[in-house]
């Protein structure tokens, strides 16, 4: 099968691509986000950004998994129009392309962004989105698109919704998500992690290895056309705070966080139902919370810690910007 992968340098576009290897892959990245490490070599590499592809670049595929993202819920408050450019408009371009080349199925992966915050919880697939940040309605923008599209043109399409995935691969550099590799960068490095608000947010997380089957079996069966799914544990619903603690328990660490004003618009509690998942596409977890993070921690160790990154645009700077943003010194320090 012909399977094109955007996003291929991330972590779920790299660990997905090394479980496809056999099959013909073709892996897209501007490597904006992703390393370049990440990226298996027995595939072909095309080093573009989602806007920049053509028809030409999809001819001959069958199955696009549409994973390139600039994932930044927190970030995209500050900064919509690079946000939404990289989340919605990128995503337009590469769901033309694919329709234009005739391609058979497009896989997107959204965000547990799509809920925001609901009346109970768990998230359910049945919820009315009610996303509450410029990356979420971006996200579920690009979800109803789809849908339209792949209606009117006859592809099939698949929503899967990750949520707070863990694992090798992942950036643990980039200053604006991925919490927990964050807090094990910094931590590594003999330094306090960084907690936003009181720490007492919710969430739970997923390993990266819990994440592939699902993907392969929306990829070769039809068993969810046409339908939005969650993939991640229903259990392990922890707090920020309690997340540092059990990180720091791994790492033999002196904890002390340092405490910050709350970011505006984040989502306080937020908690997929995985039972679609498991009716569906037989999903289960085979990876509790504290493996999960040591081996993220072992990897890390192996790959080395390292400054972070700003790389990205903060356009949006006034009393409601995260200090660590505005000034990035606090955040190598």
């Amino acid at each position: 099968m012909n399977i094109l992968i955007t996003g291929v340098a991330g972590l779920l576009g790299s660990n997905l691509a090394k479980s496809l290897i056999g099959h013909n892959i073709i892996g897209v990245d501007s490597l904006v986000g992703g390393y370049i490490d990440n990226i298996p070599p027995e595939i072909k590499f095309v080093k573009k950004d989602c806007d920049a592809l053509t028809k030409e670049d999809f001819m001959g595929v069958d199955v696009v998994v549409h994973a390139a993202c600039t994932a930044h819920e927190g970030l995209s408050v500050f900064s919509p129009k690079f946000i939404t450019d990289n989340t919605y408009g990128n995503s337009m371009n590469v769901l033309s392309c694919a329709i234009q080349a005739g391609v058979k199925k497009f896989v997107f992966t959204s965000s547990m962004a799509r809920y925001g915050t609901q009346d109970t919880l768990p998230f359910t697939e049945n919820m009315v989105p009610k996303p509450q940040d410029p990356y979420g309605i971006a996200k579920h923008a690009f979800e109803l698109t789809l849908k339209n599209l792949s209606k009117t043109h006859g592809m099939d399409f698949v929503i899967l919704v990750p949520h707070n995935v863990v694992g090798h691969g992942q950036n643990y550099t980039d200053p604006f998500r991925n919490v927990a590799g964050i807090m094990i960068n910094r931590m590594l490095q003999g330094r306090q992690p960084i907690i936003y608000g009181d720490g007492n947010q919710k969430r739970c997380f997923s390993d990266i290895r819990d994440i592939i089957d699902p993907f392969h079996k929306v990829i070769f069966s039809d068993v969810a056309n046409g339908e939005v799914v969650n993939i991640g544990p229903d259990d392990n619903f922890i707090t920020i705070n309690e997340l540092a603690k059990e990180i720091a328990s791994i790492i033999d660490f002196d904890l002390n966080p340092i405490y910050l004003d709350a970011r505006p618009s984040e989502v306080r509690l937020a908690h997929c139902s995985a039972d679609k998942a498991r009716n569906l596409l037989d999903y289960s977890t085979k990876y509790e919370l504290r493996e999960i993070l040591s081996n993220m921690i072992d990897w890390v160790k192996v790959r080395g810690t390292g400054p972070f990154n700003f790389n990205l645009p903060v356009e949006i700077q006034n009393n409601l910007t995260p200090k660590t943003w505005v000034n990035q010194d606090i955040f190598n320090k």
